[in-house]
Protein backbone atom coordinates (compact mmCIF):
# COMPACT_ATOMS: atom_id res chain seq x y z
CA UNK A 1 0.00 0.00 0.00
CA UNK A 2 2.83 2.40 -0.85
CA UNK A 3 2.65 5.48 -3.05
CA UNK A 4 5.66 5.55 -5.38
CA UNK A 5 5.88 8.60 -7.65
CA UNK A 6 7.85 9.23 -10.84
CA UNK A 7 11.56 8.57 -11.03
CA UNK A 8 11.83 6.77 -7.67
CA UNK A 9 14.61 4.18 -7.50
CA UNK A 10 14.90 1.30 -5.04
CA UNK A 11 17.84 -1.09 -5.19
CA UNK A 12 17.52 -4.70 -4.20
CA UNK A 13 19.85 -6.27 -1.67
CA UNK A 14 23.28 -7.61 -2.48
CA UNK A 15 24.50 -11.15 -2.04
CA UNK A 16 27.44 -9.92 0.07
CA UNK A 17 25.23 -8.29 2.71
CA UNK A 18 21.68 -8.53 4.05
CA UNK A 19 20.53 -9.82 0.68
CA UNK A 20 17.31 -7.80 0.53
CA UNK A 21 15.88 -4.32 0.69
CA UNK A 22 12.72 -4.20 2.80
CA UNK A 23 10.06 -1.49 2.50
CA UNK A 24 7.21 -1.36 5.03
CA UNK A 25 3.52 -0.66 4.47
CA UNK A 26 1.77 2.66 3.77
CA UNK A 27 4.94 4.52 2.74
CA UNK A 28 5.11 7.57 0.46
CA UNK A 29 8.01 8.13 -1.94
CA UNK A 30 7.73 11.38 -3.88
CA UNK A 31 9.50 12.19 -7.15
CA UNK A 32 13.07 11.00 -7.59
CA UNK A 33 13.54 9.60 -4.09
CA UNK A 34 16.22 6.91 -3.84
CA UNK A 35 16.48 3.86 -1.58
CA UNK A 36 19.87 2.16 -1.86
CA UNK A 37 20.66 -1.54 -1.49
CA UNK A 38 20.20 -3.57 1.69
CA UNK A 39 18.02 -0.98 3.45
CA UNK A 40 15.16 -1.63 5.85
CA UNK A 41 12.32 0.89 5.96
CA UNK A 42 9.51 0.74 8.50
CA UNK A 43 5.82 1.47 8.01
CA UNK A 44 4.36 4.92 7.23
CA UNK A 45 7.70 6.36 6.06
CA UNK A 46 7.52 9.54 3.95
CA UNK A 47 10.30 10.61 1.58
CA UNK A 48 9.75 14.00 -0.08
CA UNK A 49 11.20 14.79 -3.52
CA UNK A 50 14.85 13.89 -4.09
CA UNK A 51 15.45 12.18 -0.75
CA UNK A 52 18.42 9.82 -0.84
CA UNK A 53 19.40 7.12 1.58
CA UNK A 54 22.63 5.18 1.29
CA UNK A 55 23.08 1.43 1.49
CA UNK A 56 22.45 -0.55 4.67
CA UNK A 57 20.32 2.18 6.30
CA UNK A 58 17.60 1.36 8.79
CA UNK A 59 14.67 3.78 8.79
CA UNK A 60 12.09 3.34 11.57
CA UNK A 61 8.30 3.57 11.47
CA UNK A 62 6.73 6.99 10.84
CA UNK A 63 9.94 8.72 9.73
CA UNK A 64 9.56 11.82 7.55
CA UNK A 65 12.45 13.11 5.43
CA UNK A 66 12.10 16.55 3.80
CA UNK A 67 12.98 17.33 0.18
CA UNK A 68 16.61 16.80 -0.76
CA UNK A 69 17.38 15.17 2.60
CA UNK A 70 20.03 12.47 2.71
CA UNK A 71 21.01 9.69 5.10
CA UNK A 72 24.56 8.34 4.94
CA UNK A 73 25.15 4.61 4.47
CA UNK A 74 24.89 2.36 7.54
CA UNK A 75 22.98 5.01 9.54
CA UNK A 76 19.88 4.28 11.59
CA UNK A 77 16.94 6.66 11.95
CA UNK A 78 14.65 5.86 14.89
CA UNK A 79 10.86 5.69 14.85
CA UNK A 80 8.92 8.92 14.27
CA UNK A 81 12.04 11.00 13.63
CA UNK A 82 12.00 14.00 11.29
CA UNK A 83 14.80 15.09 8.98
CA UNK A 84 14.50 18.60 7.57
CA UNK A 85 14.82 19.37 3.88
CA UNK A 86 18.35 19.51 2.45
CA UNK A 87 19.73 18.01 5.67
CA UNK A 88 22.49 15.42 5.55
CA UNK A 89 22.38 12.87 8.37
CA UNK A 90 25.76 11.19 8.83
CA UNK A 91 25.14 9.66 12.26
CA UNK A 92 22.27 7.71 13.84
CA UNK A 93 19.20 9.80 14.72
CA UNK A 94 17.32 8.93 17.90
CA UNK A 95 13.63 8.00 17.84
CA UNK A 96 11.41 11.12 17.92
CA UNK A 97 14.46 13.27 17.10
CA UNK A 98 14.52 16.12 14.62
CA UNK A 99 17.65 16.60 12.50
CA UNK A 100 18.13 19.96 10.82
CA UNK A 101 20.92 21.70 8.96
CA UNK A 102 23.11 20.94 5.98
CA UNK A 103 25.30 18.71 8.15
CA UNK A 104 22.48 17.77 10.44
CA UNK A 105 22.63 18.16 14.20
CA UNK A 106 19.93 17.02 16.54
CA UNK A 107 17.64 20.04 16.60
CA UNK A 108 15.25 18.84 19.28
CA UNK A 109 12.32 16.47 19.34
CA UNK A 110 9.71 15.96 16.64
CA UNK A 111 6.96 17.46 18.83
CA UNK A 112 4.59 18.03 15.92
CA UNK A 113 4.81 14.36 14.95
CA UNK A 114 4.34 13.24 18.56
CA UNK A 115 1.21 15.39 18.91
CA UNK A 116 -0.21 14.31 15.56
CA UNK A 117 0.23 10.66 16.48
CA UNK A 118 -1.86 11.15 19.63
CA UNK A 119 0.99 10.67 22.09
CA UNK A 120 -0.29 11.52 25.59
CA UNK A 121 0.85 14.89 26.93
CA UNK A 122 2.56 13.33 29.98
CA UNK A 123 4.67 11.08 27.71
CA UNK A 124 5.74 14.10 25.64
CA UNK A 125 6.72 15.97 28.81
CA UNK A 126 8.69 12.96 30.07
CA UNK A 127 10.48 12.70 26.74
CA UNK A 128 11.29 16.45 26.69
CA UNK A 129 12.74 16.31 30.21
CA UNK A 130 14.68 13.14 29.43
CA UNK A 131 16.08 14.77 26.27
CA UNK A 132 17.44 17.72 28.29
CA UNK A 133 19.04 15.38 30.80
CA UNK A 134 20.40 12.99 28.18
CA UNK A 135 22.25 15.66 26.21
CA UNK A 136 23.57 17.59 29.22
CA UNK A 137 27.26 18.10 28.41
CA UNK A 138 28.19 18.48 32.09
CA UNK A 139 28.52 14.68 32.46
CA UNK A 140 29.59 11.80 30.21
CA UNK A 141 26.82 10.26 28.08
CA UNK A 142 26.93 6.86 29.85
CA UNK A 143 26.20 8.65 33.14
CA UNK A 144 23.37 10.61 31.56
CA UNK A 145 21.84 7.41 30.20
CA UNK A 146 21.73 5.83 33.65
CA UNK A 147 20.38 9.03 35.24
CA UNK A 148 17.59 9.23 32.65
CA UNK A 149 16.82 5.50 32.98
CA UNK A 150 16.40 5.93 36.76
CA UNK A 151 14.36 9.15 36.45
CA UNK A 152 11.82 7.84 33.90
CA UNK A 153 11.35 4.09 34.52
CA UNK A 154 7.69 4.12 33.44
CA UNK A 155 8.08 6.01 30.14
CA UNK A 156 7.94 3.76 27.08
CA UNK A 157 9.16 6.55 24.76
CA UNK A 158 12.17 7.32 26.95
CA UNK A 159 13.00 3.60 27.11
CA UNK A 160 12.93 3.40 23.29
CA UNK A 161 15.37 6.31 22.96
CA UNK A 162 17.72 4.82 25.56
CA UNK A 163 17.58 1.38 23.93
CA UNK A 164 18.34 2.96 20.54
CA UNK A 165 21.40 4.78 21.88
CA UNK A 166 22.64 1.84 23.98
CA UNK A 167 22.49 -0.82 21.26
CA UNK A 168 26.15 -0.45 20.27
CA UNK A 169 28.75 1.74 22.00
CA UNK A 170 30.76 2.06 18.77
CA UNK A 171 27.93 3.79 16.87
CA UNK A 172 27.76 7.56 16.65
CA UNK A 173 24.50 9.49 16.69
CA UNK A 174 23.30 13.02 16.10
CA UNK A 175 23.64 15.32 19.10
CA UNK A 176 22.56 18.92 19.65
CA UNK A 177 24.86 21.61 18.28
CA UNK A 178 27.49 22.79 20.77
CA UNK A 179 26.37 26.42 20.72
CA UNK A 180 24.21 27.31 23.70
CA UNK A 181 21.60 29.01 21.57
CA UNK A 182 20.87 28.38 17.91
CA UNK A 183 19.25 30.93 15.69
CA UNK A 184 15.95 29.59 14.38
CA UNK A 185 14.61 30.26 10.92
CA UNK A 186 12.07 32.72 12.33
CA UNK A 187 14.87 34.79 13.93
CA UNK A 188 14.20 33.76 17.53
CA UNK A 189 16.63 31.78 19.69
CA UNK A 190 15.87 28.28 20.98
Amino acid sequence: NCLIREGVTMNRGTDQSRGSTIVGDDCIFLAYAHVAHDCTLGNRVTFANNVMIGGHCEIGDGVIIGGGGAVHQFCRVGNNAFIGGVSAVTRDLIPYGMAIGVYADLGGLNLVGLKRSGTPREEIHALRNAYKMLFDRQRPMHQNIETVRAAFPASELVRRVLDFISVDAKRSYCTPAISASRERSDGRSD
